[in-house]
């Protein structure tokens, strides 16, 4: 979840600083914000993510911007005890609650701060990585997309899930995030300025075919995208170019 300085005044851009003090403030109320928003759909998407990623026990998998963790423990119940799960994320407050969550589930996840921007991992590190509703938020989508293709073995999959602008419901989307989505972080969250910089940040995000064209500049193949919610979710993989 990480952004550059520099980004004042863009609309869905805040400073590196501003983006962690975010993600921090919100942390204690991210998942109830999240299942209320999606109608508990979330979690199923990020299952969808998981199986995307092609890992099978024994393996490893990288969850970039992982939050509290939902995605990284979907991927560690794929690896099994026998594989290996990092969710990384820079907003320490976030680890924490993923820490928490973990600390009563049968999956093991190990948990560290890190920068999307720079992973702190070796080339070819892992059998997959995948992101959840986070890269839209770092201020330099090739770096971000080059950094988790780095970090993966030729052959492993790269997975992004993402909120999109949709073709259809365009009338009901600007209705639910423009209006509804930020009075719900006000309301339940405490906090409407962190979900008011949320559609702003998913209108300059790039749709479905330019965010593939980006992994595939970032070094990924058979690149594929399918659509969830009406358009509203897009599911993006590709595998590291050999």
């Amino acid at each position: 979840m990480s952004e550059s300085v520099g980004t004042e005044g863009v609309p869905g851009r805040l400073p590196a600083g501003e983006v962690q003090a975010m993600f921090d403030r919100i942390a204690p109320r991210y998942d109830l914000l999240n299942r209320v928003m999606t109608a508990g759909l979330d979690r199923r998407w990020r299952e969808a993510a998981a199986a995307a990623a092609d890992v099978a026990a024994g393996d490893s998998a990288l969850d970039v911007c992982t939050g509290t963790g939902d995605l990284a423990f979907a991927l560690a119940r794929r690896v099994t005890p026998s594989g290996r799960v990092v969710g990384a994320d820079f907003a320490g407050n976030m680890l924490e609650r993923a820490r928490l969550k973990g600390a009563g589930r049968p999956e093991h996840v190990e948990f560290v701060q890190a920068d999307a921007l720079a992973l702190p991992f070796a080339d070819d590190e892992f059998d997959g990585a995948t992101v959840a509703f986070g890269i839209r938020n770092v201020s330099d989508l090739g770096t971000g997309l080059g950094e988790m293709a780095r970090v993966v073995r030729p052959g492993g999959r790269v997975v992004i899930l993402e909120i999109t602008t949709p073709q259809r419901l365009r009338p009901f989307y600007e209705l639910w995030f423009d209006r509804v989505v930020p009075l719900l972080g006000k309301l339940l969250g405490r906090d409407g300025a962190a979900y008011g910089y949320l559609p702003a940040s998913v209108k300059r995000f790039p749709e479905p075919p330019a965010l593939a064209a980006a992994m595939v500049e970032a070094g990924l193949e058979d690149v594929r995208w399918q659509l969830f919610a009406g358009g509203i979710i897009a599911l993006h993989y590709g595998r590291v170019r050999g």
